[in-house]
């Protein structure tokens, strides 16, 4: 595994690398979006469109890539996105996950929907992560993460706005997507197709649902009690007007997750949001919206002088960060790109994706004749 990841030169490497590992409802739940997959394509091919300036004549030396965010200082302007189900591609997936973060120092985000717990990944951490809540309609549930983050001593809150309903996501439905998944016919040939990644998880790790919920959710305690909760456990009726009490439970920093609009973006700041992320939802959630990169100028303008403006969606490449970054993005996330690298070889998948984009991204940088990420602007941009 190791030579075979020392021969990998891009994000698309590992994606080809991963999907030959793992079975094709998790790799089909990754690399997917909603319905008809329009924005999903749209979020890369926006990125794509946009064309840099090339600058030469100027002293190259001395690059940083080094940001800062809710006053914390990393060493890129990019951070793991929640991404749930990541512990079913690899055994104790966001465990080996923090553990890369941690040693690149980036920033982590583990997801409500994980495979660990937030005990299991507390365990394993060497600094902070983050965690991302969904507000279900038992708010004492809610309440309770909330509080188990703030034990585990999670230095920021993201909350998840744009999954009150669940996105049409076809590709999952076809696969009889489940964690830990059903023993059918379809499931079995899966298998049978990846005995690697079944023997992995057969002898590596018992962790194969969602832990933060099983067992703590009042009548979950197995597989079909979580299908049952799960139809009906988002909150339809939350409005900004509930975020207070979030705030006030949580007390610490509010990252704010799906904005697509300059009215919402102005909303985020009234509800006290220290940070906003501009996100579609990787193109899971409504189909035909807007990709994250063409939205992201606009609600920098609006809003970029009262609260930090992110941004998530189509990022493949460092290329793709640096344009982010001259469109206004205070930082990034990747969700795909590095649950690629957590497919196709856990940890050490994890750091080959960082080291891509930061190769990526420093060396674009370069050729635009910039040597400190904090500096780009709309002006790399032809």
């Amino acid at each position: 595994m190791k030579q075979a990841l020392e021969q990998i030169l891009e994000i698309e490497d590992l994606r080809k690398a991963g999907q030959r590992r793992i079975p094709r409802m998790f790799y089909d739940y990754v690399d997917a979006g909603s319905w008809s997959q329009s924005t999903y394509r749209a979020n890369a091919a926006s990125f794509s469109a946009l064309k840099l300036r090339q600058r030469v004549g100027v002293d190259m030396a001395g690059r940083t890539l080094a940001s800062k965010t809710l006053g914390q200082t990393y060493a890129l302007p990019i951070g793991i996105a929640p991404t749930g189900n990541a512990g079913m591609n690899w055994p104790n997936g966001e465990m080996e996950a923090v553990q890369a973060a941690n040693k690149l120092n980036i920033p982590y985000t583990l997801s409500t929907m994980s495979i660990c717990s937030i005990e299991d990944v507390a365990s394993v951490a060497s600094a902070p992560f983050w965690f991302q809540i969904y507000v279900m309609k038992d708010r004492g549930f809610s309440g309770s993460l909330i509080d188990s983050a703030k034990a585990a001593g999670c230095s920021a809150l993201m909350l998840t706005l744009d999954l009150q309903v669940l996105g049409q996501r076809h590709q999952d439905l076809r696969n009889g997507l489940a964690s830990p998944p059903r023993m059918t016919f379809h499931t079995i040939r899966q298998f049978l197709a990846r005995p690697h990644w079944v023997w992995q998880f057969a002898t590596q790790t018992n962790r194969r649902s969602f832990a933060n919920i099983v067992g703590h959710v009042q009548g979950v305690s197995d597989l079909a009690d979580l299908a049952a909760w799960a139809r009906d456990a988002f909150d339809e009726r939350f409005t900004w007007d509930d975020i207070a009490w979030i705030k006030d439970r949580w007390g610490g920093p509010l990252i704010i997750k799906g904005v697509l609009d300059v009215e919402d973006a102005h909303k985020a700041v009234a509800a006290g949001g220290d940070a906003l992320v501009v996100s579609n939802h990787g193109g899971r959630q409504l189909d035909g919206a807007r990709a994250s990169i063409e939205v992201l100028p606009a609600i920098k303008a609006a809003v970029g002088e009262q609260i930090e403006v992110h941004m998530d969606g189509g990022i493949t490449s460092g290329q793709d960060v640096l344009k982010a970054k001259a469109l206004g993005a205070d930082f990034t996330y990747v969700g795909r790109s590095y649950l690629y690298g957590l497919m196709a070889g856990g940890k050490k998948g994890v750091e080959k994706a960082f080291e891509i984009l930061r190769k990526e991204l420093d060396t674009t940088m370069a050729l635009c004749g910039e040597t400190d990420i904090n500096r780009v602007g709309k002006h790399i941009l032809a």
